[in-house]
């Protein structure tokens, strides 16, 4: 942790957060941000940068609809050095440009656009799971999870049972005394459908980490080691 003189206060302080893959010549978004709000989003793309939020179609999701973040404009590199199939697969014709041969960039990242224009990251689009004939974005539920003011850090993942379907399991920092998991699930429930609500909350001291500092969902522990924390899975009406 960071410290600071007296009299010092987070306001004062503005910067600019940055997002962008390597693919795209390191910066494709930016916002500029004073103090620590408790969200922070990507922002709006550079000069000579498109910004696409797209379905499966490849068709523009509506504002507040969650898709799959692709980019295009200048910054669009070549593609990847003697893989030549992992380049078609990751660099589509961009089919919103007029410009002959215009290629736009698939990042593997889920994002929405905010009423205000910015775009908010969410996660990424390879931690969708399927659970009861849904298709669900886990990093959709660790955003909404996240807002919780309680909450300092959490990710969800869906873990298989041997003898039922698999369930959602929330893995959760808590900022101090770890809320009720009742009150967690309201606090989803106002913005996310039934089916999105996890079975189990599990709280942690930390998450595990891998050596570059990301999370290690390998590492999480089985929901069983933490038995009272964990609530009956929902089941649903059968008659």
């Amino acid at each position: 942790e960071a410290t600071f003189t007296a009299g010092f206060s987070w306001p004062e302080i503005a910067w600019l957060n940055g997002y962008g893959p390597t693919e795209t010549t390191i910066w494709s978004t930016t916002q500029s941000v004073r103090g620590a709000p408790d969200s922070i989003p990507i922002g709006r793309p550079i000069a000579n940068t498109r910004i696409y939020v797209l379905d499966r179609h490849l068709e523009p999701v509506p504002v507040g609809v969650a898709g799959e973040l692709y980019i295009g404009g200048e910054g669009v590199v070549r593609g990847y050095h003697r893989r030549a199939e992992l380049s078609a697969e990751r660099f589509l014709p961009d089919p919103f440009s007029r410009k002959p041969g215009a290629r736009m960039y698939r990042t593997g990242d889920l994002a929405r656009y905010r009423d205000d224009g910015t775009i908010e990251f969410m996660g990424r689009i390879d931690h969708q799971v399927k659970i009861r004939g849904y298709r669900i974005e886990l990093g959709e539920i660790e955003t909404e999870l996240g807002r919780h003011p309680a909450i300092q850090e959490c990710v969800v993942v869906a873990r298989d049972e041997a003898d039922s379907d698999p369930r959602l399991v929330a893995y959760l920092v808590p900022k101090g005394t770890a809320p009720a998991t009742e009150e967690l699930r309201e606090h989803l429930r106002e913005t996310l459908p039934e089916f999105m609500v996890p079975a189990l909350f599990v709280s942690l001291a930390s998450l595990p980490l891998t050596p570059n500092g990301k999370i290690d969902r390998k590492r999480l522990p089985a929901p069983e080691q933490h038995k009272p924390r964990m609530q009956a899975p929902f089941v649903a009406p059968q008659n």
